[in-house]
């Protein structure tokens, strides 16, 4: 997926300013997944065994951590794909079908409805990372 998806879609883009944050699973920080990564993204890798080490056993750090996987995991497998092409039929349209706006709105509430997990997070994050990241 990294070979054949990620890294062309990157190339589609302007990506310099871009940072890339992935969990600690182990299929995630294999070291040819890591070598790869770091081989595009340089020092802008936040990722177990990456420049920038993700915290471990963090409190959920950005919405996408504790919103918007379980929103797209939960529509992708409400009707119970029984093939891959139908599961990769559920990720592009359940993909596609997210607005900005929704995200915005998510990110609003996420910062300013739970601030205390929010520092809390951003405390945490910036104790292991205290050069490298910007919270916006």
């Amino acid at each position: 997926m990294v070979t054949n998806f990620f890294i062309p879609e990157l190339n589609n883009h302007d990506v310099q300013e871009l940072w890339f944050q992935q969990d600690g699973a182990t299929c995630h920080t294999a070291r040819a997944t890591i070598d790869l990564l770091k081989d595009t993204l340089g020092d802008r890798l936040i990722s177990r065994f990456g420049p920038v080490n993700c915290p471990p056993r963090s409190c959920d750090l950005t919405p996408l951590h504790y919103f918007l996987w379980g929103y797209v995991k939960s529509l992708v497998y409400a009707d119970k794909p029984q093939t891959l092409d139908h599961l990769e039929d559920n990720i592009r349209r359940v993909i596609a079908d997210i607005r900005p706006q929704m995200l915005e709105k998510v990110i609003e509430n996420w910062t300013t409805s739970e601030p205390a997990v929010t520092v809390l997070c951003q405390k945490s994050y910036l104790k292991c990372n205290a050069t490298r990241l910007s919270f916006e």
